[in-house]
Order: structure tokens, then sequence, then C-alpha cells
């Protein structure tokens, strides 16, 4: 088998299982050149795959590095997020998880376009590692029971190369190598249950209902037909899910949620949602609605903050942090609010344009190698449905520069439309299994 005869199999719509577990093999030990990566990438995009062969090339893609085998007395598991802005689910679900009796070795990624990363924001966190060993990954998940670091580079080589290749050849939006992309890290980790979060709206890396109701399909399909069984919501991304924007005013609020002050409903709700679809997906929860009992407990017992301290120590953070979070978290020198410019309801948000808001603050990257400022972002944002008068605030801006603030109160002013009252979406819209 060569590459050329590969591609060309893609292209015509008759690939098989075979031919695409042989490229990615190639793909991770330098068989296949970048060429012919980002024509395979374009013949898939164009052609597609079938159930079979999408499954085949992210098992593959899984394989050509390290599979983690655990040994412990409960099921693993693990969250996956498609992307939003002021999502922070992650940071309150695993330490909840894992007071519930499941392991939960959490590989994450840092922020990607508009949308932030968990991996980002657990840095705004003083000495908080996110890369560790193997053998340090085993043994603070079998302690403490949740972990939450970055992928090595010995986790599917053959995605890390082909992802770069696909965000230069236009070739990113193909549901069946986002899918691969995807699971092939996530069933790396060797879980027994993965529940996924795709996301819809405006926030979203694809807005529309069906495109993520395709991809949610898609995910679902093919990890269960790797062997871990998977189910997937698609929720509301029409507006940021929490009332902030950025890493450690992000980090804050998950913080004040979890030691017992006022929360954000829809961060704890969706928490509490997918926390128990994964218990009851892993045998941990008899159904979803016990298993999210199970992890509201948690959540308000203040357990799950316990937990929360001791993985950020393990991992190289405050050994107190639980208790002295605001002190260590770092705060921007210039804060302002941002006014509203018509009196009304918020009628609509563009998301996607607070997420890049976000970004041209310094919270997240234009370019490689940019580094993330984590104080800046927005706190107290309004949501859809909230009645404002004219210059009463909107959101307040957390900025390194005046000037830098003032551009964000210019750009957040457009992304908030103020008109007549309108249903709001659902934050859960649809389970997908």
């Amino acid at each position: 088998m060569d590459a050329r005869h590969v591609i060309e199999q893609v292209r015509d719509g008759r690939a098989t299982d075979d031919a695409v577990a042989w490229f990615a093999a190639g793909l991770a030990n330098g068989t296949v050149t970048d060429a012919q990566a980002g024509a395979f990438a374009m013949a898939v995009l164009l052609k597609g795959l079938t159930e079979g062969t999408r499954v085949a090339l992210t098992r593959a893609m899984r394989d050509s590095g390290d599979v983690l085998r655990w040994d412990m007395p409960g099921p693993v598991v693990d969250k996956h997020s498609t992307g939003g802005v002021g999502d922070s689910i992650s940071l309150l679900l695993a330490p909840a998880l894992a007071e519930c009796g499941v392991y939960v070795p959490m590989v994450s990624g840092r922020g990607l376009g508009h949308t932030g990363g968990t991996l980002d924001k657990l840095e705004s966190i003083p000495g908080y590692t996110v890369e560790q060993s193997e053998d340090r990954l085993r043994a603070v998940v079998r302690d403490i029971g949740c972990a939450i670091i970055g992928a090595t580079g010995r986790i599917a080589p053959a995605d890390k190369r082909l992802y770069a290749i696909r965000d230069v050849t236009g070739t990113v939006e193909s549901i069946d190598l986002i899918t691969a992309s995807i699971l092939s890290k996530k069933l790396a980790a060797g879980l027994d249950a993965l529940v996924l979060d795709v996301k819809v709206g405006s926030g979203a890396f694809l807005p529309s209902a069906d495109q993520a109701r395709a991809l949610a399909r898609s995910l679902v399909d093919t990890a269960n037909g790797a062997g871990c069984r998977t189910s997937a919501l698609i929720t509301d991304m029409d507006q940021p899910l929490a009332r902030m924007a950025g890493n450690a005013l992000e980090v804050a609020e998950v913080m004040a949620a979890l030691t017992g002050n006022p929360v954000n409903q829809r961060l704890w709700d969706l928490t509490v949602a997918l926390g128990g679809e994964v218990l009851a997906l892993s045998g941990a929860a008899p159904d979803a609605t016990t298993g999210g009992a199970q992890i509201l407990k948690a959540l308000q017992s203040g357990a799950a903050a316990e937990r929360f301290g001791r993985m950020v120590a393990a991992l190289g953070g405050p050994s107190n942090f639980v208790e002295t979070w605001e002190k260590h978290l770092p705060k921007a020198p210039v804060i302002r609010d941002v006014p509203a410019q018509t009196a009304g309801t918020v009628a609509r948000i563009d998301t996607r344009a607070v997420g890049t808001a976000v970004v041209h603050l310094g919270g997240g990257r234009l370019k490689g190698g940019d580094r993330i400022d984590p104080s800046v972002g927005f706190s107290d944002l309004k949501g859809l449905g909230e009645t404002i008068g004219k210059g009463a605030p909107i959101a307040r801006v957390h900025a390194a520069t005046e000037d830098a603030a003032s551009r964000a109160i210019a750009a957040l002013q457009a992304a908030y439309a103020v008109g007549n009252t309108r249903d709001l979406p659902d934050l859960v819209q649809e389970r997908v299994g």
C-alpha cells in the first residue's frame, strides 16, 4: 500500500478500513509527506468517509501513540466540549465526578480561535503545571480521582500532524476529521465512558442546529464503534455560558461556586447534566437523573471543592488555593464598566464576537506563540432576556491598558443587541446517544 493509492481511494469514495489505518500510521512514522496529508484531508472533506472507515481512522490515530491502560476500582471517564465562551465546566465537573467514585484523567486543550482553553485557565493559578509525565498523571488520578493536564507528544501523534496540516489547507471543517481528531486523543486516555458537550449557536464553531446534530451523531457513533460508551448533549452557545469570560476570571467564578457563593445557574445546571450523563454511561449511577443528583450533592457539600484543592496542590499550585483563591489569581490594572447604548431587553448576543474581544485583550492567541495575559476579560456579563437601562453596565472589562479597555468596550457594545423580548434558547437542546 502507498499514500497515493489511499488518496485515490478516498477521492473516489471507495476507501477501506485498512487503507485509512495505514495512512494514519504513515502520518505518525513519517512515511506520508505533508503534501500527501493535505491531499488526503481535502479528499475526506469533499468526499467523506463511511461510518466504518471513520471508526477505523479514529482507532488508528488513537493507536499511533501511547494508549493508557488503567487498573482502578471504579470506571475511568471524561467529558469533552467542542468549545465555547465562558465555558469552565471542566473545572467544576472533574472534581465532582471524582467525589462520585469515578476516575477522571482529563486531557484538555488550549484556547482555539475565539474559544477559551481549559489549560490556559488553569495556568492562571500560580504554579499549576499542565505538562505532566504519564507516571505523575497516574499517581494523581489514583490518589485524588482527577487530574486535568495537557496531552503529551506521545498521545495521538498522527492527529497532531494532521491537525497542523488541516489548519493551513482549508480542511478544518470536515466532520469526519473533526471527529477523528477529538476522539483519537480522548480515547487514548483509556476511557470507559465519555460525555460530549456539542455547542450550537453564535459562539459555536458549527453554529447551526443541523451542523451540531451531525457532529454529535458522528462523534457518538464513532466513539461507540471504537469501544467507548458515549453520548452527547447539544447545548446552547447563543450567549456566554457564564458571567465571566477570560482565564483568571473564569477560575474565580468556578471557585465562588465551589465555595458556596452565589452561582451562575447555567454553569451549575450544565455541570449537573453532563455529570449525570457520564455517571449513567459508566454504570456509576442507574440513570442520568440519579447521577445528576450525586453531582449536585458533591458540589453543594464542598466535597468537590476539597478535591479541586488537592488536585491543584498535587499539580504544583498553592496548597491552600481553595481557602485563598482571591489572593492568588491575577487581577488586571484597568477595570471599567461597559455601558449599554440603549435601554431595553438583551435580545441577541454575538457570542463569537465576545470571545474574539477577549482574545484581542490578550486573553487568547492571535498567532502561535503569543503570550496570554490571564487577568483580562469580561465579568458580570448580562444574559439574554435581561433588562438594562441606557448607560447601565452590560459587563465590566478587565484590561491591561486604558486603550485596550476602550477598544474592548466598543467591541462588546457592538456584540449586544437590545430589543424586544424573545423566547430564550434551552440550555440543553437535545441528547444524542
